[in-house]
Order: C-alpha cells, then structure tokens, then sequence
C-alpha cells in the first residue's frame, strides 16, 4: 500500500471520506472505496451505484481516472488546502 501513498492522500483530500482502516474509504455511511493488489499490479475498487467497479491504479492516467470518478461521485467536496 505504500506506493499508493500519493494516491491515498489525494483521496483523503476529498471531504466526506472516512478512512477507517488504511485504503478503506467510506462515504456517508457505506463503503465507498478499498484497493487490492495482485500479480496484474494494484486496483481500486470503487462503488457506482449499487455495485463495485475496479478500476486499475498503476500508471498516472489510471489514477487521473479513478480521481476523476471520485469527484463527480462525491460531488468534488474537498477540503481546501
């Protein structure tokens, strides 16, 4: 988890997260978001709607994705700087 740690603190810049274990996101009341890694390199899997959606996080643009994806699911409610 610690070459997510880039990625981590950009998610934790979101307001309405809350990590309660490292890489495990919750927003509102409901798991949100969490990561895996496995031989293919690490994934972020992310709730949309009902459902989980895994979206790879290994390369910049990968990120910018789930990045992306994050802010239009909580609306871009961050923190300021």
């Amino acid at each position: 988890m610690n070459a997510l740690a880039d990625l981590l603190e950009e998610i934790r810049a979101y307001e309405g997260l809350r990590e309660p274990k490292r890489g495990t996101f919750y927003h509102r009341s409901s798991a949100f978001l969490h990561f895996h890694e496995d031989p293919a390199g690490f994934f972020a899997d992310l709730k949309i709607g009902d459902m989980f959606q895994r979206f790879p996080v290994n390369t910049v643009a990968q990120r910018r994705v789930l990045l992306r994806r994050i802010a239009r699911l909580t609306r871009d409610q961050r923190r300021p700087s």
